[in-house]
């Protein structure tokens, strides 16, 4: 790790990635996947993981916003690209001169979009979004076939698919799926009744296509499933073949023996009941561990044991107890990831903390170094 100008580094196994797309890539066949790689690819890095899933099997790519679109654009990546939600005004050119598709769902957006695409002497292409239930974006369903009819209409527009989001597709006892499916499956009818189907009509996201709900989909959306981790507790047991592609990982920076009754951290909240050892991680809550986790049972791997947080994470460091055990400088320690026979995944994490995994990879920040590995397990 000398290239590392701290001891705090996450490693993104680009072999992991692969194998995950790989194996989703053939769930969804005949289906296209397209992996979604927002959140510079949920923390992971777009461009790299856009590359190797690309290179696994994947025919397109989705991200959030424009400027998201244009760093893949800027990297020579040529693949089809999905902006998933309506971008403002500002963006529309660079959007169509980096020949991305435009989701829209407005009529207003839809004509502005239309008009500087006619200024540019170019056809945009666009995918329709449908609100079938989720009620975050999208045309109302009772709305969807005129927003069709009015890109139809527009000369500089192409309708090129039409698609909408599950709002619980990872909920396996949840009936909204289903519902869902209806109220598309009829816009749909009405579009091929009207003469109006595009290219792509797709619903499934990575917990659609775990559950092989995605028989209708022409497209699967595919995102924290590429990295490993399951869409939700519900889902852990139709993601068993991921493998998860982070670690985060710390070097110990100091030792010390403390006694028992002897408070850590900021406000002492912390005591110990017995004297220990005490090592410190540079890591803190500007890095992404949240500053509670002490207070929710996390634990950090050293040695491959778990040993406990314990006080308050702070901005840059975090504190262990490792009771007895021999730890010194220089040491590794992993928050997330596998020492020895120890894991702990996201999924964990964001159990204790009563949120979902792609919070926690998501929340990792830039200023900790990615370093790229090719762990082939």
């Amino acid at each position: 790790m000398s290239s590392i100008n701290r001891w705090a580094w996450v490693e993104v196994d680009l072999a992991a990635l692969r194998a995950n797309v790989s194996v989703l890539a053939k769930q969804a066949n005949p289906s296209q996947l397209w992996a979604t790689v927002k959140a510079n690819g949920y923390g992971h890095g777009a461009v790299e993981v856009a590359r190797e899933a690309l290179t696994a099997g994947a025919s397109g790519l989705c991200v959030a916003l424009a400027d998201e679109a244009h760093e893949l654009r800027e990297a020579k990546i040529t693949a089809p690209i999905l902006i998933v939600s309506e971008q403002p005004d500002v963006a529309f050119e660079q959007m169509l001169r980096d020949e991305v598709t435009a989701t829209v769902y407005n009529k207003a957006t839809i004509n502005s979009y239309a008009a500087v695409a006619k200024r540019l002497g170019v056809v945009g292409k666009v995918h329709l979004k449908v609100d079938t239930g989720m009620h975050r974006v999208g045309a109302p369903v009772d709305a969807a076939i005129a927003r069709a009819e009015q890109i139809d209409a527009l000369g500089s527009l192409q309708l090129e698919g039409v698609y909408t989001h599950f709002a619980a597709a990872d909920l396996p006892s949840h009936d909204e799926t289903d519902k869902q499916q209806k109220r598309f499956d009829n816009f749909i009818a009405e579009l091929d009744r009207k003469g109006l189907r595009p290219k792509f009509v797709h619903t499934s996201n990575s917990a659609a296509l775990l559950r092989s709900l995605n028989s209708k989909t022409d497209i699967v959306r595919v995102g924290i499933a590429i990295y490993g981790i399951a869409p939700s507790n519900e889902t852990q047991s139709v993601a068993k073949s991921l493998r998860p592609a982070m670690s985060l990982h710390a070097r110990v920076s100091h030792v010390q023996r403390l006694a028992a009754g002897e408070g850590i951290s900021y406000g002492l909240r912390s005591k110990l009941v017995k004297s220990a050892n005490i090592a410190t991680l540079p890591l803190g809550y500007a890095d992404g561990v949240p500053r509670r986790l002490w207070s929710v049972g996390g634990e950090v791997l050293i040695g491959g044991k778990r040993c406990p947080i314990v006080g308050v994470v702070t901005m840059d460091q975090l504190m262990v107890d490792c009771g007895d055990l021999e730890v010194k400088i220089g040491d590794q320690a992993v928050l997330l990831g596998t020492q020895e026979s120890e894991t702990i995944s996201a999924n964990e994490i964001a159990t204790r903390l009563e949120t979902i995994g792609y919070e926690i990879v998501c929340g990792i920040s830039a200023r900790v170094p990615r370093v790229y590995v090719e762990n082939k397990a």
